[in-house]
């Protein structure tokens, strides 16, 4: 059997067979499907897509080059999860966290604090250029500060999901931003242009649920435990300016094009400096006695970064917010990615992936279902494949010359894989994105998936306007019909 005659019933039974073993795994597990069941649940449908690759013909020797270079494709994504794991610690110590935290309690009303976590997130992730970045400094934070107020965790971390990727999707300094028209065959600023007519309606309906939201819940948001809030983390930290020199400076370095692991790596070192400098006290408290203060602050510094820290204030809810897991918490995601990557990596090496999207291909009628179809498929990639990158690479590669067969400019081609790729990869839990906003925001992805507005609605933005025709330029003379 070989690829061609791949019927689309057997590439699909991967798919398939995941679906099955992830809904088991929420019956009989809940909430502990990411302790183990669902990587398992990966690595079966892997050992079947691999199965039918041998079948119709490849070698493994094939299939496992492919399993490989998908794990690579995750490696740096690997490492910034840890040094994420490391920064949360240090930057706890530090008292840079708590210090956001506690000016934000007293900055931000309840009634417009999920309007202001959006724009907030907006701005950082545009100037950086980082969704990751965005979500791993002041998104933690924001969902600190959202916990005191009482609103719930989904909501608060879908408000911080929806302005990182508002940013990161807009910003020419991001690789997905530069990947979409590199991939379709545009220059970067056509394609920010043009993602426009689909990016800021659906930016502002956003913001407009977030405010209808925040306007109804605000008034019902707990204020009353701010001062304890506050008082809590005075008792334990120094609270001063200068410690938001060390976000800013990571802030600064990926505006400056610092790539992300140096510059995360930079941050963390800064954070375990500031906390030996300015929490003696807490270090103090935290290490055993008998040691000189040299000994104690290496002994909680590297604890904060490997195997986390636990601030304990007497007050149970900045308990919570108070604790970091470092790098040894950020493992379990860690392993939900190589396994995601490897079913990923299974399902290109056996060709059944290209069949799925080609069968796709077959049904296009028109313009409206072209982009229909091409949104289609960068979602069905980000589940199976489990890498953004790929949910845009592989359509774009699929569809291009259908693109230009039709007569559309290439700028349509690459605002639909933003509009449907980039953004949905964070509602997939075992997508290298979705696991990852889960483990640094602590809070579960099918928790924060119903929150994330702009992720969920710009798909069908983009699919609307290609059934209205609106906004839909030609590769004539580029000009919207």
């Amino acid at each position: 059997m070989t690829f061609s005659r791949t019927s689309l019933g057997i590439a699909l039974l991967p798919v398939l067979l995941l679906i099955v073993l992830l809904a088991i795994n929420v019956l009989v597990f809940g909430d502990g499907g990411l302790d183990g069941p669902n990587q398992l649940a990966l690595l079966f449908s892997a050992a079947l897509a691999l199965v039918i690759g041998l079948v119709s013909g490849r070698s493994f020797v094939h299939l496992m080059d492919h399993v490989v270079a998908s794990i690579n494709t995750a490696l740096s994504a690997l490492i910034i999860l840890l040094l994420i794991g490391a920064l949360a610690g240090t930057w706890l110590l530090s008292g840079v966290v708590p210090a956001m935290i506690s000016h934000g309690l007293q900055l931000l009303s309840p009634s417009v604090f999920l309007v202001a976590t959006c724009l907030v997130c907006s701005v950082v992730s545009m100037a950086t250029g980082s969704s990751w970045s965005t979500a791993a400094t002041v998104g933690i934070a924001l969902m600190g500060i959202g916990k005191a107020l009482g609103f719930h965790e989904g909501l608060v971390a879908g408000a911080v999901i929806s302005g990182a990727y508002f940013g990161d999707k807009m910003s020419p300094l991001s690789d997905t931003t530069n990947l979409a028209p590199a991939v379709a065959g545009t220059d970067l600023f056509t394609h920010i242009k043009y993602m426009m007519y689909t990016t800021i309606p659906t930016y502002v309906i956003t913001l407009l649920i977030f405010g209808a939201i925040g306007l109804a819940q605000g008034s019902a948001a707990t204020v009353q435990g701010v001062d304890e809030f506050q008082s809590a983390i005075a008792s334990k930290f120094t609270i001063g300016w200068w410690l938001y020199l060390v976000p800013l400076s990571v802030i600064v370095m990926i505006w400056r094009k610092v790539p992300a692991l140096p510059a995360l790596f930079i941050g963390t070192l800064m954070g375990g400096l500031f906390a030996v400098l300015f929490q003696a006290k807490l270090i103090t408290e935290l290490a055993p006695a008998g040691h000189s203060y040299a000994h104690r602050a290496y002994q909680v510094v590297i604890t904060a970064m490997g195997t986390g820290t636990t601030v304990v204030t007497g007050n149970a809810t900045m308990d919570e917010l108070l604790t970091s897991g470092g790098m040894y918490g950020m493992l379990k995601t860690i392993w939900l990615i190589l396994c995601a990557m490897v079913f990923g990596g299974a399902m290109e090496g056996a060709g059944l992936l290209q069949r799925i999207t080609s069968a796709l291909i077959s049904r296009v009628h028109g313009d409206g279902s072209l982009i229909a179809t091409t949104a289609a498929s960068c979602v069905f990639v980000n589940v199976t494949a489990s890498d953004q990158y790929l949910s845009i690479v592989v359509p774009g590669r699929m569809f291009a010359p259908v693109y230009a067969e039709r007569g559309l400019a290439p700028e349509v081609l690459s605002r639909t894989l933003e509009d449907s790729g980039t953004v949905t990869s964070p509602l997939v839990p075992w997508n290298t994105c979705g696991a990852y906003m889960s483990t640094v925001l602590g809070v579960a992805t099918f928790t924060y998936l119903p929150f994330c507005f702009f992720n969920l609605l710009s798909p069908f933005m983009t699919v609307a306007q290609g059934y209205l025709g609106f906004r839909i330029a030609h590769r004539r003379d580029q000009a919207a019909t």
